[in-house]
């Protein structure tokens, strides 16, 4: 059976992302493409790019997709479009990722390198983790979540759907039975420090984070 896997979008992230699956489909046989709605060129870091419709088109029996759009909202987008096509979606997982022990992973989940995953975490659908960070025991992860690199998430936080984790920020320690938590769609800037609940939709930064003020 032949199978075709696809990286949805050619930015940043998935030109990151792209080695990293690369290496995880060696020896397997696949075809690696990037699936992009709007192509602009026929290939990139020499990998073939596809069109939506010339994605499903393509001979292959099995296919499958890893979403490495930044934005979440995008992300539940496409989600919802490869359900409904009937495509599966596929982990990226770094070689040098390091997951202990009863850590639970939605579907299509980024993990890029020197991720740590420690224990009791469970993780909803199409996280990206990059480069650098970190999840302490305890933590409950929602939705399409993005930590950007060198995010540290200590135990006992709780991050509901579509927040935004920013470049180095730190996210203290919560209690059992008393969370940490960040709200959905929040954003922690990047340096951040938290030490309190952020609420749904609000932009945090600063040490401690606080609120950010538009002027």
């Amino acid at each position: 059976m032949t199978a075709l896997y696809g990286i949805y979008g050619t930015g940043g992230h998935g030109r990151e992302t792209l080695p990293l699956l690369r290496a995880q489909l060696a020896g397997a046989g696949a075809r690696l493409v990037f699936v992009d709605d709007t192509p602009r060129q026929g290939s990139v870091n020499g990998a073939e790019v596809l069109g939506w419709q010339a994605f499903l088109a393509a001979p292959e029996e099995v296919k499958h997709v890893s979403l490495a759009i930044g934005n979440s909202r995008i992300r539940q987008e496409l989600d919802q479009r490869c359900v409904a096509a009937g495509i599966g979606f596929v982990e990226v997982r770094a070689t040098n990722v390091l997951v202990l022990d009863t850590v639970e992973i939605g579907e299509g989940a980024i993990l890029s390198p020197f991720s740590t995953l420690t224990s009791n975490i469970r993780i909803g659908r199409h996280f990206h983790a990059n480069t650098y960070c970190s999840i302490a025991h305890d933590c409950v992860i929602g939705d399409f979540v993005t930590f950007a690199p060198g995010v540290r998430c200590n135990g006992n936080v709780h991050i509901e759907d579509h927040a935004y984790i920013g470049s180095g920020a730190v996210l203290r320690q919560g209690q059992p039975g008393k969370p940490l938590t960040i709200g959905r769609g929040a954003v922690v800037g990047m340096g951040a420090i938290v030490t309190k609940d952020v609420p749904a939709g609000v932009t945090v930064v600063g040490n401690p984070a606080r609120p950010l003020i538009k002027e």
